[in-house]
């Protein structure tokens, strides 16, 4: 369960006053003044280019040389702005300590993750050499690293993600700071990481005391870790409350537009995500009154002239910088009161007489490890895919979920190959894939289509738009004055303007770029449609217009998507069913209200229950289930069930039978008889004890 926030002391620790960041003539923060007391956790939340990593790195002075950086920053009464080069090195990593977004970066790769951290302790601290590496090892044990002092000599290539961040974590702690500045700390990382990072922190600011200043962009993150949460866009505040005021009573339309687009895992969100429409101004733009205008349903005349609006009281320790707060609150104001929000098509229930597009039994695939420069030889296998099975019907959307490395990828990769697979069988409309010939295959390509994760890469930036979307249909032979033809009734369908064929990639937003990709990716009119993470790259805001779009298409074209994502809050908004991958197998699968409700596999109860809410007080009465350590490697073939090591249930077993069971004996996926759950084979685990928990 998490904690309820602990109460700050009163007097401010960290005092910002008007902190402004140009670099050159583009101001990315302007204005910028907060608070942090000892042992308060003060969230700041916005879309990216808001100002949110500026501020933090202002704070301690780690923005390059050609940033000018004005206003004010005081630590316990002492100026920091403007300070010296020594005087700031005594504050960074000693009254400050600083947790970076990417730790790989962060830590030096050829030294030692106990030296490094050690070394922070000397620099402010006066002990000696064994002394600080002896605290270094009782650092790394708080932080909850395995084995520490064997883990102390380790170099940092040779840690997971999220224990690189533990460790970064335990460096910024090492000398019992007055504020830790967390920057964006669990961005990359899988949600159980997330999980036991967030429960790092928490347990370092208890051990010190420290203020906590919190940057990230996940609303689910917020709302379980923070004391207060302050708002910003476009390089200034435009809210700021208690957490739980700020969530349950939003004052400011950016802010019930943030909310309105989170799709959330419990399934309490709205039926229709909340998109918020344009894009944040850049930061060499200039705009006059409020920057949010241009985009805000509730804009007046007044909004857009004269100097942006200052934060005013709108209640009790809640500040606003809207001019309209007053009616928003009289009004009860929701998301779905103040932006537009499409009508999408009823979903079309899905019949199980249906025909498969695609079904998957036992996909296996494996890599070579080699060895050696000049002759190289084979010395083992990555077992990437061990036991994967699927089944779309049309009209459907099926989900892949699981933590990085859980074969996810590998298994697209192998469907999209068109090919007979190392082992296993994979069918695509009825016929099993290696008995198809050259010409079969060929017009299979047409009806599977994929869109990637990243758009700016995948799009070639040398052609106009309308070029990338006709390369599909150039690559089945279609007549050059068909394709021109349907190009703007592709962009049309997407939410394009027609009239932007001609122009290039680099002229349009994130989320325009993705559209440019799905429509890309409809050209060929496939049955199929596959999606690698298509929205992880976008900002919350943008993520909501792409999902329902992506909704619309489904129920208009009555396409099946097999959707890959770590984003379980996303799965639950758009799928229909959903199968979860661990260290190559199958371990769930079923109708995507049994799996999040009713979850049987420990592993899906785990990932479900890590996964914030953005609802402070429903987010705290959670509990989570915190899996120990990282999954194992692929490289060895683990026998039995090969989720033992992290498994709860498999720690709690009293009986040797049943724990050799689970050593010995490969699970095999099963209806969960007799765990009181009636649903049939519509929803399996693997697993040799299911047992039903509700987790969200």
């Amino acid at each position: 369960m998490t904690s309820a926030p602990e109460a700050p002391s009163s007097a401010p620790v960290l005092q910002v006053r008007d902190l402004r960041v140009d670099f050159g003539d583009a101001p990315a923060v302007r204005g910028v003044g907060f608070d942090l007391r000892r042992g308060e956790v003060l969230g700041l939340v916005g879309e990216s280019g808001s100002g949110k990593s500026a501020t933090a790195l202002a704070v301690l002075g780690l923005l390059p040389d050609h940033a000018a950086v004005g206003g004010s920053v005081r630590l316990a009464g002492t100026e920091l702005l403007g300070a010296g080069d020594r005087e700031l090195s005594r504050v960074r990593g000693g009254r400050i300590g600083m947790v970076f977004q990417d730790p790989l970066s962060a830590f030096t790769p050829v030294h030692r993750i106990g030296d490094q951290i050690a070394e922070a302790v000397r620099a402010h601290q006066d002990v000696s050499g064994q002394a600080a590496r002896e605290r270094a090892v009782d650092l790394l044990d708080l932080v909850g690293i395995p084995e520490p002092r064997a883990r102390a000599r380790s170099f940092p290539h040779e840690f997971s993600g999220g224990m690189r961040q533990r460790a970064m974590i335990a460096m910024a702690v090492a000398n019992d700071p007055d504020v830790i500045l967390a920057d964006e700390p669990t961005t990359a990382l899988d949600v159980t990481i997330q999980a036991q990072v967030l429960d790092v922190l928490h347990t370092a600011r208890r051990e010190t005391g420290a203020a906590l200043l919190l940057v990230s962009h996940d609303l689910g993150v917020i709302a379980g870790a923070a004391d207060r949460v302050a708002v910003m866009y476009a390089g200034r505040i435009v809210e700021t409350a208690p957490v739980d005021e700020l969530f349950a009573r939003p004052r400011m339309p950016y802010t019930l537009g943030l909310l309105g687009a989170v799709p959330r895992v419990d399934g309490a969100g709205p039926a229709v995500l909340v998109p918020v429409p344009g894009t944040p101004p850049a930061p060499a733009e200039h705009p006059a009154g409020c920057a949010f205008a241009p985009r805000c349903p509730l804009a007046q005349e007044r909004c857009g002239q004269g100097d942006a609006p200052a934060l005013a009281a709108a209640g009790a320790d809640h500040e606003v910088a809207c001019v309209r707060a007053d009616e928003v609150a009289a009004g009860r104001l929701g998301p779905l009161d103040v932006f537009p929000v499409p009508e999408l098509p009823d979903p079309v229930p899905v019949a199980d007489d249906r025909a498969p597009v695609l079904r998957v039994r036992g996909l296996a695939k494996t890599f070579p490890v080699l060895k050696g420069a000049a002759f190289k030889r084979r010395v083992g296998s990555v077992y990437a895919v061990d036991g994967v099975d699927l089944d779309i019907r049309r009209g459907q959307t099926l989900a892949l979920v699981g933590e990085s490395g859980s074969g996810k990828s590998t298994t697209l990769f192998e469907l999209l190959n068109l090919a007979a697979p190392e082992a296993g069988e994979i069918e695509l409309f009825g016929r099993p894939v290696g008995a198809w010939g050259r010409a079969e295959r060929q017009a299979a390509r047409g009806r599977v289509q994929i869109v990637f994760q990243d758009p700016q890469a995948s799009l070639d930036p040398r052609l106009p738009v309308g070029d990338i979307v006709a390369e599909p249909l150039r690559a089945q032979g279609v007549a050059k004055r068909d394709i021109a033809a349907r190009i703007p009734g592709l962009l049309a369908q997407v939410g394009l303007d027609p009239a932007h064929a001609t122009r290039y990639p680099h002229e349009f937003s994130g989320g325009q770029r993705q559209r440019v990709g799905i429509a890309r990716a409809l050209s060929v009119e496939p049955e199929l449609l596959v999606l690698d993470e298509p929205v992880s790259a976008l900002d919350v805001s943008v993520q909501a217009g792409v999902l329902n779009l992506l909704r619309r298409l489904k129920a208009e074209l009555g396409l099946a998507f097999l959707f890959v994502s770590h984003d379980l809050s996303v799965v639950r908004h758009i799928a229909d069913r959903v199968s979860v991958m661990y260290l190559g197998r199958t371990v769930e699968t079923g109708a995507v209200t049994d799996v999040f409700e009713r979850p049987r596999h420990p592993y899906t109860q785990a990932l479900l229950s890590a996964v914030p809410v953005p609802d402070p007080v429903r987010e705290r009465a959670r509990t989570r289930i915190l899996l120990a350590g990282d999954p194992p490697s692929p490289t060895r073939r683990h026998e039995g069930c090969r989720f033992r090591a992290r498994c709860p249930v498999y720690a709690a077993l009293g009986r040797d039978a049943d724990r050799a069971r689970c050593e010995r004996e490969v699970p095999v996926a099963g209806d969960g008889a007799g765990d009181g759950v009636p649903d049939g084979e519509s929803h399996t685990a693997a697993c040799h004890f299911p047992r039903v928990r509700e987790v969200v």
